[in-house]
């Protein structure tokens, strides 16, 4: 092809430009883009993360098909009910334990549906650790706290008074 075909607005083209994938989709002048590995210079949308697919088939209702996320949730509920009816440690003991039967849930069902935030990893760590520390919280309320663990008294008394 000469340049002044080449040349944008030179007219109808002969060939058809066929798009493999989005990489290869025309550029505003209509010739195909190369693959590059180059990330875009703007994002247009976001992939879904890994899991991130329905938890039952398409044509099931949707509350079964996010079960994983109405579960966790129906549970952090639950346990929100109950601190507001004063049982406190029960209720904050249930959110954590919420929160770590998601990290279990994202750590062995493939597809989890809205669970799925993030990296499968980035949740399971994300999920686990705030639900550990929402229940070592619980299990440590005053007054005749389940756990008792030494050293944060003496860090408190250092901090406080030092």
């Amino acid at each position: 092809m000469s340049p002044e075909q080449n040349a944008p607005g030179a007219g109808e083209r002969d060939e058809e430009i066929t798009v493999r994938d989005p990489v290869s989709a025309p550029d505003a002048e209509g010739r195909p883009r190369r693959a590059t590995r180059r990330f875009p210079l703007f994002t247009r949308d976001t992939a879904r993360p890994e899991g991130g697919g329905r938890a039952a088939p398409g044509d099931a209702p949707a509350p079964a098909r996010q079960w994983p996320i109405l579960a966790v949730l129906l549970t952090v509920g639950l346990g929100l009910l109950l601190t507001a009816l004063d049982l406190s440690r029960l209720g904050t003991l249930l959110v954590g334990a919420a929160l770590l039967a998601g990290a279990v849930l994202r750590w062995l069902v493939p597809d989890v549906g809205m669970l799925a935030v993030r990296s499968r990893f980035t949740d399971i760590v994300t999920y686990g650790a705030l639900g550990l520390a929402i229940a070592l919280l619980a299990l440590m309320v005053q007054p005749d706290p389940l756990l008792e663990i030494p050293f944060l008294k003496d860090t408190l008394h250092f901090t406080v008074s030092g």
